[in-house]
């Protein structure tokens, strides 16, 4: 099922014939719904949006056109079966579309993409979303005072990829194309000044100064004496351009538009360069400063952080500086939620460097300094990161690991040293590498929501937006370990409401995945199929691959195990584990029957890592060791899992469940024997 609301209101069904969606009223609740954006829109304010005057049996009108609606898109749904696309939920009810189904989902999503391409990759992607304009947005709810927003804010965004269309034409040598639009959209929207500049560009890039001139004065008349405007700089000073032809005009990566933000970034660039020296320290710790903030944009950003930030603490190690490293280090405190690295290779190798830069440090260096360091020990420590050799194998007994109690002791000290400053900043921090350092056994989760409650506490006395919302993502994932789903509701929506008005992007990808974990404790497979499909779109261009790399197959895996069956050897074949595969391997052999194998493998397999998906995997294999009667592997999984006897396997990731712990440690009890 599809919908479109860049034009008259309508739904399409899988072979694409137009839905028959009712009456006025019936139409008008579907936009009303799809403006929610997924989320619940209460019976009451249905009602509001509907009427000025409410009728008396207004809700029951409610009922009506929602019962018709759903027979409308599910016409296949069996009687009395809840529904999997338009749902009721609390006081009201939501539609729950995939985000690829709804037209102004995918033209915002293009836009968006286009905007981190070159000029010539660009315009393709612009043409196929301005493609899908039939009319104007929500053009038979024009009047309805709750859609003014919605259709003025994609009307507005519809303008914007008009003229970043005919910037990627020109950029990319394709002036002449651009004119015929442009010459329309500066007849139909005079007031925007960059219509103007774009298509006086095009026309002197295509060999036309005196039109592009014409045009110019064309635009200052029309702005002054139609519409009382006063011109901006931009159309004389790019009028002066023109006429001594400047050499930049003729660059075909050159800016075709007044650019202030771009001019200041330039400017302020230009002047650092010639002010600060090249090989200066300050220059390199300023580059590790705009490599936080380049991390918090996720996707290439985020990569492009993490591989410099490397490169950036080994230069400041080659200077011999150690409070400049100390300073390179610390002051990445980017937060991170998810607790496998994404690159093992260059957390190595800056734990390494905060190791030896605290054993020089001198003795008078400031407290702040050291406790920067650790806790960036800390945080880049996390789950097996720093392991040194093989891991301890699950059916052997729990053993110390030096590489994890150092980094459990550098959050600690972290967290002793920053008590006695005032630096909001670091000791939110510092709270992120104790939070990486919580999970030293299975059933932390009310630790770990204590110290996203500290994180939310402190950000908020502070105005720290990435710790706020670093806590409330901390207690999404340890509310839903611990079952109160109400409550990690509300900080997943608290987490997005931050993020949307931060533009922190990778929040929403940690929140959808919550959101499909929800859909699966529902008990509502369509409703789970939908969320997942959502969430796995939001992998694509994430930026983080130890947090991406094997979810979709376990979450495949994961309704296969709640329903007490065993993998399918080609239900599964050419599935990606990513690094889940050594705890997978035992129950896909089980599958294929090959019983022996799986003995042999769960003698060999490592104990699950020490972060959010070790209770998952101990569920793994205690259900595989029940299965193939491994006794040591099925008593230590039975120890392992009984803090969390009362939960469901894996909620605490905040990702996906396998079910009742309990569940599986009534299998693999039945089994199970004292062999340490």
């Amino acid at each position: 099922m599809e919908f479109g609301v860049l034009g008259p209101v309508a739904a399409w069904d899988a072979s694409g014939g137009e839905v028959r969606l009712g009456g006025p009223r019936h139409r008008e609740v579907l936009a009303r719904l799809l403006v929610a954006r997924r989320r619940t829109v209460p019976v009451s304010q249905l009602v509001a949006d509907l009427w000025e005057e409410t009728p008396d049996n207004a809700i029951g009108a409610v009922r009506t056109f929602v019962a018709a609606l759903r027979k409308a898109l599910e016409p296949d749904r069996a009687a009395r079966t809840p529904s999997r696309l338009l749902v009721t939920e609390g006081p009201g009810y939501a539609l729950r579309p995939a985000l690829h189904a709804v037209d102004a989902w995918r033209f915002e999503e293009d836009v968006s993409r286009a905007s981190v391409l070159s000029p010539a990759e660009a315009v393709p992607v612009l043409d196929r979303a301005l493609g899908l304009w039939r009319g104007p947005a929500f053009a038979d709810f024009s009047e309805a005072s709750w859609v003014g927003g919605e259709r003025a804010r994609l009307s507005q965004l519809r303008l914007h990829a008009v003229e970043r269309r005919a910037d990627g034409l020109i950029r990319s040598g394709a002036a002449r194309e651009a004119v015929p639009d442009l010459d329309a959209h500066v007849i139909d929207h005079p007031w925007r000044e960059d219509g103007w500049q774009l298509l006086a560009m095009a026309l002197y890039r295509a060999g036309r100064q005196g039109d592009a001139l014409a045009v110019l004065r064309r635009g200052r008349q029309v702005l002054s004496g139609q519409l009382g405007i006063e011109p901006g700089l931009g159309l004389a000073r790019l009028e002066q351009d023109i006429l001594r032809q400047e050499r930049r005009l003729e660059d075909p990566v050159g800016g075709a538009m007044d650019d202030p933000v771009g001019a200041v970034w330039s400017r302020a660039a230009a002047a650092y360069d010639s002010a600060v020296p090249a090989g200066s320290g300050a220059r390199l710790e300023a580059t590790a400063g705009l490599l936080r903030d380049l991390a918090v944009t996720g996707g290439s950003g985020l990569g492009a952080a993490r591989q410099h930030r490397a490169a950036a603490v080994a230069a400041a190690e080659r200077t011999g500086d150690v409070e400049l490293t100390a300073r390179v280090i610390g002051v990445y405190d980017v937060p991170a939620v998810w607790t496998r690295v994404d690159d093992v290779d260059e957390a190595r190798a800056v734990v390494l460097a905060a190791r030896r830069t605290l054993a020089r440090l001198p003795e008078a260096t400031p407290a702040g300094v050291r406790a920067r360091l650790l806790a960036a020990i800390a945080l880049d420590s996390r789950g097996d990161a720093l392991a040194e050799g093989p891991l301890p194998l699950a059916a052997g007994a729990p053993m110390a690991e030096p590489w994890r109690l150092r980094a459990e002791r550098a959050a600690a000290q972290a967290q002793s040293i920053v008590q006695t400053l005032s630096d909001a900043r670091l000791r939110a921090f510092t709270l992120n590498g104790v939070f990486m350092q919580s999970f030293a056994q299975c059933g932390l989760a009310a630790r770990r929501d204590a110290i996203g409650e500290a994180m939310i506490g402190l950000s908020r006395e502070h105005g720290l937006v990435g710790p706020e919302i670093l806590g409330s993502l901390v207690r999404v994932q340890a509310l839903a370990g611990s079952g109160d789903l109400v409550g990690a509701d509300m900080q997943a929506d608290a987490a997005d409401a931050l993020a949307e008005r931060h533009e922190r992007p990778l929040t929403t990808v940690f929140t959808a995945w919550y959101r499909a974990l929800r859909a699966a404790l529902s008990g509502d497979p369509g409703a789970e199929l939908a969320a997942y499909e959502n969430a796995g779109h939001r992998l694509e261009g994430c930026g983080m691959p130890g947090f991406a790399d094997g979810l979709p197959a376990l979450v495949r895996l994961s309704r296969v195990v709640r329903s007490g069956a065993l993998p399918g050897p080609e239900e599964f074949a050419g599935a990606d584990w990513g690094p889940y595969g050594l705890w997978v391997r035992p129950l896909l052999l089980l599958g294929e029957e090959r019983r022996e194998e799986a003995t042999v493998a769960l003698g060999s397999v490592p104990r699950p890592p020490h972060d959010l998906m070790q209770e998952a995997l101990w569920c793994l294999l205690a259900r595989a060791a029940s299965l193939a009667g491994e006794q040591r592997v099925a008593a230590r999984a039975v120890a392992e899992l009984a803090p969390v006897a009362g939960q469901s396997a894996g909620a605490s990731s905040g990702l996906l469940t396998f079910g009742p712990v309990a569940d599986f440690i009534a299998e693999a009890t039945t089994v199970q024997a004292k062999v340490w």
